[in-house]
């Protein structure tokens, strides 16, 4: 997909520069998201209410399983929720060809319990945009850069960033529903395994990370939440009582 090519495929080599380890648990909404496509591939999440995930609708798979209350996804931490997914709904309009409309609801087969390490994260309330400038956080279990790995929580301060940033790199960028994050002056970025990860700014969760360029410099382009926002609020009320439709 050249210079669409979504995080979750991005065979880029830049490094993830500018990310830090986190505090254990200082981000409680995280989701680590593992997909079975037929071989296991990983994405983020963030919690959104007690029985819903919200991650990026290029993550969807035939199997789903989520980990909350992570910090190092390869230790079995006392207070990890290993919860499986009852069903992924993505966007109706999701386009895998142009990355529009990039999100998806995973509801779990059981409500998460709510402590310090698991906590859902609040979603904007109206279409109110995002100020260029505006600092926000992206945290993920994703390549910090070509063979680097990190089995911890990393996450790193983003800028948004004028429309017209994305729009003169990427050829299906729209403002209208996507977010240009990441000042291209700097080597901080989202990257390979931080697909549907959460933009957090002022504590709501603002956008998700979709795709950027395959060389994982900035800026990138994340899914504008606010614009979903009765999409959203409709779908968990259809699927309410959990496990029935």
């Amino acid at each position: 997909m050249g210079s669409q090519q979504r995080f979750l495929q991005n065979p880029g080599a830049s490094p993830k520069a500018g990310a830090l380890q986190t505090q254990p648990h200082s981000h409680p909404y995280m989701a680590y998201v593992q997909i079975q496509t037929p071989r296991l591939q990983t994405c983020g999440g963030f919690l959104v209410r007690e029985d819903f995930v919200m991650t990026a609708a290029h993550c969807l798979g035939r199997q789903i399983s989520v980990i909350l209350g992570a910090h190092n996804i390869r230790t079995l931490e006392r207070t990890q929720q290993r919860i499986p997914v009852l069903r992924a709904i993505p966007h109706p309009t999701y386009n895998q060809r142009n990355n529009q409309n990039d999100i998806m609801l995973l509801q779990l087969r059981s409500r998460v319990t709510r402590n310090r390490a698991v906590r859902p994260v609040a979603l904007p309330q109206t279409q109110d945009s995002l100020s260029p400038g505006t600092l926000c956080t992206v945290a993920g279990w994703g390549l910090l850069g070509l063979n680097r790995r990190t089995d911890v929580l990393q996450d790193v301060q983003l800028a948004v960033q004028r429309n017209g940033e994305c729009s003169r790199r990427f050829v299906f960028y729209t403002g209208q529903t996507q977010i240009c994050v990441g000042d291209p002056r700097e080597r901080k970025s989202a990257f390979l395994g931080d697909s549907g990860g959460p933009l957090v700014c002022n504590n709501v969760a603002q956008g998700i990370v979709s795709y950027g360029n395959r060389f994982g410099t900035p800026p990138a382009v994340f899914t504008r939440i606010s614009s979903f926002l009765p999409w959203i609020r409709r779908t968990m009320r259809r699927f309410k009582e959990w496990g029935l439709e």
